[in-house]
């Protein structure tokens, strides 16, 4: 079955049960829709997308924040044949543009947020985009744009258009984060997608009967597949626009939610609002929330620990997956497995998995060495990029970029990604290691370390750390702290400052190394000519 086929099911299914709510605690707006409305919404943007000429493997791009609308407009276009492209909504134009040349786009679907940084470069997407359509409010649409419910309104919401689909057909292209490079297009199919739904529930086990709620952005597939093990059994979802410790928990309890998926730096701050008592738990209705699980970066296990402290009769899972693997869920730990505080898992369901070195060889025991996946749900390709292609897949295999390695039990520990890895008068360091170390300071809050260059050690480790509110610390306390560590793991720079995390929570490192490293290799590079 397709992930079309799903939706169209569920709207058989529980035609008048609600699908999708809209939270919006700024405003305190609350909406929702059924899953026919889901349903017939989809299929009336199919049928505009297709009487206009757009055609099956045509590309069609969707730039939109978190919406009630988001998702039958995704729906919407998938059931025409062609490709869905979302955009990360925090790209500028130049960014945009870079994307859009990539999956040169017949139709392109924006929100009111976007007007400016698509009016910077329309003019350079002029040979591609046939279609603007504009989602937001009628005063504000621009002259060149559809107007969105002028553009569906004449269309039928009872069946999609008649277009051929199989499992294998290509779907969409999802850019990856861009946090160490350029975005990459990932090509993903049908049956990529599908899988997804089945690993999800696999995992977790969403009955029609569990509620989830959705804090990410949708553009990326980390929230959308962990969604998806609850749309295949046509679960209701919650989308909450916003962060807040306090609004993050206003709708688990008012919307009875029992699964939550939430990134690392909203764990922290949930944490650090209840031992501040900003946050009183008894204040909520929590018992039905079953599970909290998390990824998108390596989880702290002094996260772990203290979540499980104020949630001790709550389901903890870990999931480890990357665009490319279509999401989540490659590596699982499992909910049996909550006390295994560190470990990223085993093989998620339908997947293989292997560390290996460079090589090739696979490695057993506590060797370090890449790991890669191999599964249903691996891309297809990077579109337009064969040579990027090659370096990372090989027959069949996924090669992550990331290092790894197994425990005695055969549990896989993710050490870190192999860009970031840190040379020090020759010795491997793996910032992650150093990272959760100090993550286990009382004071601090979110930490970054990342490669300074140095003339005699090629690297040196050099921290950005970010102090919880009301605290005070100096570099004395870090440099006590950290007699802990082994000599060549400690900090050699500590720079005090926030750490830049982009919409999935990973660390923007590119951007620390431009701020922190950059002069100081230019000062290199200078003093060696």
């Amino acid at each position: 079955m397709r992930i079309t086929e799903i939706l169209a099911e569920n709207s058989r299914l529980y035609r008048d049960e609600i699908a999708l709510v809209e939270r919006i605690p700024a405003s305190e707006t609350r909406k929702e829709l059924t899953w026919h409305q889901f349903y017939t919404r989809a299929c009336k943007l199919a049928n505009a997308l297709h009487y206009s000429g757009i055609k099956k493997s045509d590309t069609v791009v969707q730039l939109m924040t978190n919406s009630l609308e988001w998702l039958p407009i995704y729906f919407g276009i998938l059931y025409t044949g062609a490709w869905a492209v979302p955009l990360n909504f925090r790209f500028e134009s130049d960014k945009i543009l870079l994307c859009a040349n990539t999956a040169a786009p017949k139709a392109f679907i924006f929100g009111e947020e976007f007007i400016q940084r698509i009016a910077a470069i329309r003019s350079a997407l002029a040979s591609s985009v046939r279609l603007w359509i504009f989602t937001g409010h009628r005063e504000s649409c621009p002259e060149w744009a559809y107007l969105f419910d002028d553009f569906v309104q004449d269309q039928q919401g009872h069946m999609p258009p008649d277009v051929p689909m199989a499992n294998d057909d290509d779907a969409a292209l999802y850019f990856t984060s861009g946090t160490t490079g350029t975005p990459k297009a990932v090509l993903l199919t049908h049956k990529n997608l599908t899988h997804a739904c089945e690993v999800e529930n696999s995992h977790h086990g969403q009955t029609h009967e569990d509620i989830f709620l959705c804090i990410p952005p949708l553009y990326h597939t980390g929230a959308k597949m962990h969604w998806m093990g609850s749309f295949l059994v046509g679960g209701k979802c919650i989308l909450l626009n916003g962060v807040k410790p306090e609004w993050i928990f206003e709708a688990v309890s008012e919307e009875r939610c029992t699964i939550a998926w939430l990134l690392v730096p909203w764990a922290h701050d949930i944490l650090i609002a209840i031992e501040n008592k900003t946050l009183d738990l008894s204040h909520y209705h929590l018992d039905q929330w079953r599970l909290m699980h998390s990824g998108a970066q390596p989880v702290p296990p002094s996260l772990v620990k203290r979540w499980q402290k104020y949630f001790p009769g709550q389901g903890y899972d870990t999931n480890y997956g990357l665009t490319e693997s279509t999401g989540p869920g490659c590596i699982h730990l499992g909910l049996e497995n909550s006390h295994l505080i560190g470990p990223i898992g085993k093989a998620g369901h339908g997947w293989e998995a292997k560390i290996v070195d460079k090589q090739g060889n696979h490695l057993f025991g506590n060797e370090t060495g890449e790991l890669i996946v191999r599964g249903p749900g691996v891309m297809k390709a990077y579109y337009k990029n064969p040579e990027a292609t090659d370096k990372t897949l090989h027959n069949g295999w996924l090669r992550t970029g990331d290092l790894a390695r197994y425990d005695k039990n055969g549990f896989i520990w993710l050490v870190d990604r192999k860009k970031d890895m840190i040379i020090y008068g020759g010795e491997n360091i793996y910032p992650n290691e150093i990272e959760n170390f100090f993550l286990g300071h009382e004071k601090i809050k979110d930490i970054a370390v990342i490669g300074v260059p140095d003339e005699r050690l090629g690297e040196i480790p050099a921290g950005i750390i970010s102090v919880k509110p009301d605290c005070m610390i100096c570099e004395n306390d870090i440099q006590q702290f950290q007699q802990a560590l082994p000599r060549y793991k400690r900090l050699k720079k500590i720079f005090f400052g926030d750490v830049p995390r982009n919409p999935t929570g990973k660390i923007e490192k590119p951007k620390l190394r431009r701020l922190y490293a950059e002069d100081k290799r230019k000062d290199l590079q200078k003093l060696l000519r």
